[in-house]
């Protein structure tokens, strides 16, 4: 039977080959002109650093190979009964999975720390795709020798209306330091959180290594403001909470690391269809745990971060699941 997907991200495309190998019908419909989502502008993923093709270009390989249908460049613009209205024409099917992902915060809502306005404040979704394009510089074009992160940039935070934790700031952070010291073995990199939150097998490891194998400083303190200086450099004002004191610093470039939020198509599919969202405007599941891929409507369900952030390996292991309360479903049709 026919099963529309909505979205072309990893949930979506590992979606359509769990359906596909359960003997269904399925089509990705894909706003961009690409498959990948997100994974496409990233480099490599944390824990074990691997490259962010090598998950991604297998997976395509395989929509490939199996003939899977996908309509890209289309724009779902409502979910109906029978199916979906699209920018296209309306698309037919039995059930459909909503994959349609999260937005990245916009840093310049935090106009404190100058993104868009200053030299050299960038974001972790910008470094990523610096280190795609195999280049780290300045804006002068010179490397940076002292380098700031600063977490929960859009995360845990009341005034720009985002509360929710987005899970993986942390880990990223820790990362991308490890990253910067190899790229740049001379340097000094600090990172500024509220908490560190290593929650997944292997991070806690990763962030040891961090510290001891790698040199990164660890500063508990959120930076308050960033300011240009002579040079292109930034000065950043913050408190070490841990000691009690302000601290006043000058880095060649600060990180800001970015949160995942609630993607801009949940309210259309809350005005379409009924379906609900959650405080964080992420689209609620119909619970927590058995239903955890289900929406409140039969032939609708969820996979991957449009219900919560998640990690890669979560968003894969939840379209599995979703692929098998489809076809259990289906079976009753």
């Amino acid at each position: 039977m026919k099963v529309t997907i909505i979205g072309g991200g990893v949930a979506g495309i590992q979606t359509a080959l769990a359906l596909k190998g359960l003997g269904h019908d399925p089509v990705i419909i894909e706003k961009e002109d690409t498959l990948g989502g997100k994974l496409r502008g990233w480099h490599r993923l944390f824990p074990v650093m691997t490259p962010a093709r090598d998950v991604l270009e297998p997976m395509l390989k395989q929509l490939r190979d199996q003939q899977i249908e996908v309509m890209a460049s289309t724009e779902v613009q409502a979910i109906e009964s029978d199916g979906v209205v699209t920018s296209r024409g309306k698309v037919e099917s039995r059930a459909t999975v909503v994959c349609s992902g999260f937005d990245l915060f916009d840093a310049t809502l935090k106009e404190e720390y100058g993104y868009g306005i200053y030299d050299n404040v960038i974001t972790s979704a910008d470094l990523e795709q610096m280190m795609n394009n195999g280049k780290i510089a300045l804006a002068d074009g010179t490397q940076p020798h002292r380098i700031a992160f600063l977490h929960c940039v859009g995360s845990r935070d009341e005034k720009v209306q985002q509360r929710h934790c987005s899970k993986v700031c942390c880990v990223t952070g820790v990362k991308q330091a490890i990253e910067m010291r190899r790229w740049f073995p001379h340097s000094e990199i600090y990172n500024f959180y509220m908490d560190i939150r290593m929650f997944g097998p292997g991070y806690e490891e990763m962030y040891r290594s961090a510290q001891q194998e790698h040199g990164i400083q660890f500063i508990r303190g959120r930076i308050s403001e960033a300011a240009p200086v002579k040079g292109g450099k930034v000065q950043i004002k913050a408190e070490d909470t841990l000691v009690g004191r302000p601290l006043k610093m000058t880095v060649d470039m600060l990180v800001l690391l970015i949160g995942m939020t609630a993607g801009c198509s949940n309210s259309r599919w809350t005005e379409c269809t009924g379906l609900s969202q959650s405080d964080s405007h992420f689209m609620r599941p119909l619970d927590m745990f058995e239903g955890n891929v289900r929406s409140e409507l039969p032939n609708v369900f969820y996979a991957g971060t449009v219900t919560s952030p998640k990690t890669i390996g979560e968003s894969l292991n939840e379209a599995n699941a979703a692929a098998m309360r489809v076809a259990a479903y289906l079976e009753t049709l």
